[in-house]
């Protein structure tokens, strides 16, 4: 049998920060309102919704070509723990129709990012060698 952590970790590293950025580029295109005004109904200031270009752009990109990779993928956990508190807290204990999490996707956002951030980006990527940052 043929077996390969590094390349496990690869496509997983791809799988989280190529969904993950799709999210970033359509806060490109429609911007970050919608997390400036869930911000706002925690009494946070609107500012903050532009870490979402952070924690959806620049980390995703940084898992995609595993540089910095565990601190982007940390960066990924609190994007989606915040996510999940800002607008998706109503939602935690419920399942949908199919008898699945309702927050699945969240959900598989969240611990993906955590097990790459356990894990490192492997041999395969810019930092090479799965070092501590990687």
């Amino acid at each position: 049998m043929i077996r390969s952590d590094d390349t496990g970790k690869l496509i997983l590293r791809l799988a989280l920060g190529i969904l993950m950025l799709l999210h970033g580029i359509a806060k490109i295109n429609g911007g970050v309102g919608f997390a400036a005004s869930m911000l706002a109904s925690h009494g946070l200031p609107t500012a903050l919704a532009y870490l979402v270009y952070v924690g959806e752009i620049v980390a995703p990109v940084l898992l995609i070509i595993g540089l910095y990779t565990r601190p982007a993928a940390w960066i990924v956990v609190i994007n989606m723990l915040v996510a999940i508190w800002l607008v998706h807290m109503k939602q935690i204990g419920m399942l949908n129709k199919q008898g699945g999490w309702e927050l699945e996707l969240q959900g598989l956002y969240l611990f993906s990012a955590l097990a790459v951030a356990f894990l490192g980006a492997g041999r395969f990527s810019v930092g090479g060698t799965g070092g501590r940052y990687n």
